[in-house]
């Protein structure tokens, strides 16, 4: 009942307030930065671990787990890049350091795509992964109300670069026509620019639906 005294006498702990303070890791704003970009990498790695095992476990489709990887091994690089050091050369050496055992994420991060995009010893494999997690990027933007045109018109065009650069995907393509559709509307307007309401309605829909038949495309190829 009285967690302060054991045996009649004050717990010694007790009587320490210090001993519940937080302890700060960090003296400055760039060490502070360095320990956030850390905790940023430790949780891509755990997060594509967990991916992992879902995906073993029949626990996300196909589709999903594809563009959940791809958009995660993307995120992998560039929080990396933020760690990356003499202390930390390796994504292994960051692993050791921290006790990550996740396996499966570093077989990901190592063959640098999702299990279910095969590896033609070619670009067609990034092009793939580029092109998923670029869609997702710009519908995830779409959603949290970015929608000025030099924010998202740069994504397009990398979206739409990547597409025509992929051979297996037909000229026909309705993807690409949706896509292209989309540019040269934002290419019409100026910088500043926001999309309205209701075409970041239709533009979710239609990039949902070049989406989907991306994927069709690839699963029949």
């Amino acid at each position: 009942m009285f967690s302060g005294i054991q045996g009649g006498q004050p717990n010694q702990q007790a009587m320490r307030p210090e001993l519940y303070e937080e302890v700060k890791l960090y003296k400055t704003a760039r060490e502070r930065e360095t320990y956030d970009n850390m905790a940023d990498l430790f949780s891509i790695i755990n997060t594509l671990q967990c991916l992992e095992k879902a995906y073993i476990r029949d626990a996300v489709t196909p589709k999903e787990y594809t563009a959940a990887c791809s958009k995660l091994l993307m995120q992998y690089k560039a929080a990396f890049k933020l760690v990356q050091s003499d202390e930390y050369p390796t994504v292994d050496a960051f692993m050791k350091k921290f006790r990550l055992d996740c396996p499966a994420a570093l077989e990901r991060i190592n063959e640098g795509r999702p299990i279910t995009i095969k590896d033609d010893k070619g670009n067609t494999s990034k092009a793939i992964a580029d092109s998923v997690s670029l869609f997702i990027t710009i519908m995830d933007k779409l959603r949290l109300q970015i929608r000025a045109v030099d924010e998202v018109q740069p994504d397009l065009r990398d979206l739409m670069d990547t597409m025509n650069s992929m051979s297996n995907l037909p000229d026909d393509f309705e993807g690409k026509d949706k896509v292209n559709t989309w540019y040269m509307t934002l290419n019409g307007m100026k910088a500043s620019d926001e999309l309205t309401d209701e075409q970041v309605r239709q533009m979710l829909y239609d990039l949902e639906q070049a989406y989907n038949a991306f994927n069709r495309t690839l699963q029949h190829s």
